[in-house]
C-alpha cells in the first residue's frame, strides 16, 4: 500500500518561498513517478510539476522558473521548492505517485495521492 504524506504549507506573504515535502512509505521513490497538483476550491486540480522515475522533470508554464521539483532518494521525499510565490499560487496542494501513461497533468494518470498540504500567499 503506498501512501504520501505531505509537509511544508503554510502562509507566506507574496515574493515568498516554501518548500514541501512529501514522503513516500509503502513503495521505493526511486522507481514511481511522481508529481504535484494544486486545487482552489470550486476550481479543477491543476498539474503543478512532475519526476519520472527515470528522472525526467517538468512543469507548468504558471510556475516554470519559480518552482523546483526534486526528489531525495534516500529519505525516499519528494520536494517542491516554491520562490517568488503569489496569490495566484493560493492552493491545496497535493502529491501524487504512480506508474501509469498518459499526459502528466491528468489527475487521472497518478494512482496514489497525499491528503494535501495548504499553501496561503498574502499580496
Amino acid at each position: 500500500q503506498v501512501q504520501l504524506v505531505e509537509s511544508g504549507g503554510g502562509s507566506v506573504q507574496a515574493g515568498g518561498s516554501l518548500k514541501l515535502s512529501c514522503v513516500v512509505s509503502g513503495y521505493t521513490a526511486s522507481t514511481i513517478s511522481m508529481g504535484w497538483f494544486r486545487q482552489v476550491s470550486g476550481k479543477e486540480r491543476e498539474g503543478v510539476a512532475f519526476r519520472m522515475w527515470g528522472g525526467a522533470t517538468g512543469y507548468a508554464d504558471s510556475v516554470k522558473d519559480r518552482f523546483t521539483i526534486s526528489k531525495d532518494n534516500a529519505k525516499n521525499t519528494l520536494y517542491l521548492q516554491m520562490n517568488n510565490l503569489s496569490s495566484e499560487d493560493t492552493a491545496m496542494y497535493y502529491c501524487a505517485a504512480g506508474l501509469g501513461g498518459g499526459a502528466w497533468y491528468n489527475p487521472g494518470r497518478w494512482a496514489y495521492w497525499g491528503q494535501g498540504t495548504q499553501v496561503t500567499v498574502s499580496s
